[in-house]
């Protein structure tokens, strides 16, 4: 059997480390062919000892230290800069890509993959959020597969595998309720960035654990499946399920509900993702539920409010949930430079948002555009706020 190649972006963030992990477990199935990064050189040119890849990108912009480190990467080929990234995705032969890019900048590798008849592995909700109707109908056209490592989607993906739509009347998100929790909304207002960045179930990176905390990514989260599985957002909904073991459930018309459970372990939607369409063995060992618990709470709008806006915006569509995930980036930028408070990353975005986005986004440039307007837009209510304050 000929070896699966695959390129990894995001090798040296959380997604790429886990899917290089699996790939190791699982290495005589799999040949990795290029690795992408934004400037962590040192964790790079680790991967590219073991792993031997033909081509690297190093897509941000790198300091005296990260130079020197380049020289460790040997014979590789090396594309810089994010117009690299994409010529390396474009020019290097892979059956696959595991997109684990971090944030709005995941969206132009995840065309430019489909764009060259590479099935897609996604773990960049951004994409979805951004473009998703753009991006499903490119791969529905170009013949390509466009899989949701996340292991929410990934749930909901199986769980709807062969079953008709008209058969299902709503998908259910679980959300861990992130690192406050156990917090009342007042409680809410003295809250340190230590304490943001630290999640209770999975480990991830400042920006997405910071988005478990706020629920925004569980509200990226619900406009991605309303894009990739076709279904409204009020047949969309999400429950607090602080074990994490439940990742998603589906009910049908006939009053089921169906689950998917597992141990909150990004390896195994990755394995699933790397595999498809063969089942195999996990590389990982069995979850028992033994000795398990399982609970379920309703959410909290007043605390989450960056939920409730998420919904807002997808109803509102144009460019409403593009508007919404760049101001929550800024913000987030910002929270975590400690430039506002951890209640003020949901002011903000809910301010961006009172603007005008209802324009058409049926291009990437007018995707593009949305979203730096919105960037700018959020960092002119930032400079206002502080005035104020």
């Amino acid at each position: 059997m000929n070896r699966k190649k695959v390129i990894v972006l995001g090798s040296t963030g959380s997604i790429g480390k886990n899917t290089l992990k699996v790939v190791e477990a699982l290495e005589p199935d799999f040949d990795v062919v290029a690795l992408g990064c934004r400037s962590n050189v040192r964790s790079l040119a680790g991967q590219v000892r073991e792993f031997s890849p033909r081509a690297v990108a190093v897509a941000g912009t790198l300091d005296r230290e990260a130079e020197r480190s380049l020289s460790e990467l040997g014979q590789v080929r090396l594309y810089r800069g994010e117009e690299g990234l994409l010529e390396m995705i474009a020019e290097t032969e892979a059956d696959l890509v595991v997109n684990g890019i971090s944030g709005s900048k995941g969206l132009l590798p995840s065309v430019k993959s489909l764009e060259t008849g590479k099935n897609l592995a996604l773990a960049n909700k951004e994409t979805i959020v951004m473009a998703g109707t753009l991006v499903s109908d490119l791969a529905r056209r170009i013949g390509v597969e466009l899989l949701p490592v996340d292991s929410e989607h990934h749930a909901v993906y199986t769980l709807l595998h062969n079953r008709k739509k008209e058969e299902v009347q709503e998908i259910i998100l679980t959300a861990s309720g992130g690192a406050f929790r156990d917090l009342s909304y007042e409680q809410l207002k003295h809250v340190r960035l230590e304490d943001a960045v630290t999640h209770p179930n999975w480990n991830m990176g400042a920006k997405i654990t910071v988005d478990s905390a706020t629920m925004a990514n569980k509200g990226l989260e619900v406009i991605e499946a309303h894009y990739l599985f076709d279904f409204p957002v009020s047949a969309i909904k999400v429950l607090i399920h602080p074990q994490s073991y439940v990742h998603s459930l589906v009910r049908t018309t006939d009053g089921f509900l169906y689950a998917q459970i597992s141990r909150p372990d990004m390896r195994l939607s990755i394995q699933d993702a790397l595999t498809y369409p063969r089942l195999q063995r996990s590389c990982i060992e069995p979850f028992e539920l033994t000795g398990k618990s399982l609970s379920f709470e309703p959410v909290d709008p007043r605390k989450y409010r960056l939920l409730s806006l998420a919904y807002e915006a997808v109803e509102r569509s144009g460019g409403y949930a593009i508007a919404y995930n760049a101001a929550n980036e800024v913000a987030v930028e910002q929270f975590l430079s400690r430039g506002i408070s951890f209640l003020e990353i949901s002011s903000l975005v809910e301010d961006t948002l009172q603007d005008d986005w209802s324009g058409s986004t049926s291009r990437i440039e007018e995707i593009l555009q949305v979203d730096q307007e919105a960037r700018r837009r959020t960092v002119e209510i930032l400079k206002k706020m502080k005035r104020i304050a």
